[in-house]
């Protein structure tokens, strides 16, 4: 394994793919900084404006599944990926479905629009709120379910898949609506308890959670 790298992380600090990539970094043992940089800065060299952009090992990387693969397979021995391939593809399907689906839909339908009523002090968009809910809720119905079914993304053991849902499912318990439909999923919420005793997570709390 290379010897430990500097990473910096170029984002948003409170983000959930900035934690992503800084509870990766906690998981290898890499020291790590973050370059606060809004999405819409100038300064902030994604071509699409997304974030983070991390810099390491003479890399500068975009899309935070390629970092978080590149730093654990690099620089952690791919400890958060299994080894078996049926186990791997678990991982990987949990990981998009987060990115792809979850993420979108509590972002959209109850953080953002709380982060802009606690942190804008704009009017909370209860309209927005409300649409989404059905979904979200039927989104928690879901994952509880396959928890409950076979371990899901559980089964393969703490892995990557544990790493990009995990701020992506805190996020949302951290709204009234989020926090309450967490607490009727037993699996879920149990999950999410077990992964907060995890170093890696606690070093990457949001300032919000502490």
């Amino acid at each position: 394994m290379p010897e430990a790298a500097q990473v910096r992380i170029v984002g948003t600090v409170v983000s959930t793919y900035t934690r992503i990539v800084e509870i990766t970094c906690e998981e290898a043992g890499l020291t790590h900084e973050i370059i606060p940089t809004p999405a819409n800065s100038p300064q902030n060299r994604h071509p699409f404006g997304k974030v983070p952009v991390v810099e390491v090992d003479g890399l500068e990387l975009i899309e935070s599944g390629a970092i978080a693969h590149y730093l654990d397979s690099t620089h952690n021995a791919a400890a958060l990926q299994p080894r078996e391939p049926a186990s791997r593809a678990t991982a990987d399907t949990w990981i998009a479905i987060g990115n792809n689906y979850l993420f979108l839909l509590f972002e959209r339908g109850l953080v953002m629009p709380y982060v802009m009523h606690r942190h804008g002090g704009f009017p909370l968009d209860v309209q927005s709120i409300n649409r989404a809910l059905p979904d979200i809720g039927r989104a928690l119905g879901f994952l509880e379910a396959e928890l409950q079914r076979d371990g899901a993304w559980t089964a393969c053991g703490f892995t990557l898949a544990d790493v990009f849902l995990y701020p992506i499912i805190r996020s949302l318990q951290m709204t009234p609506q989020g926090a309450a439909g967490i607490a009727q999923c037993d699996a879920l919420a149990a999950w999410l308890t077990l992964c907060e005793k995890r170093p890696s997570i606690r070093a990457s709390r949001w300032e919000s959670e502490k």
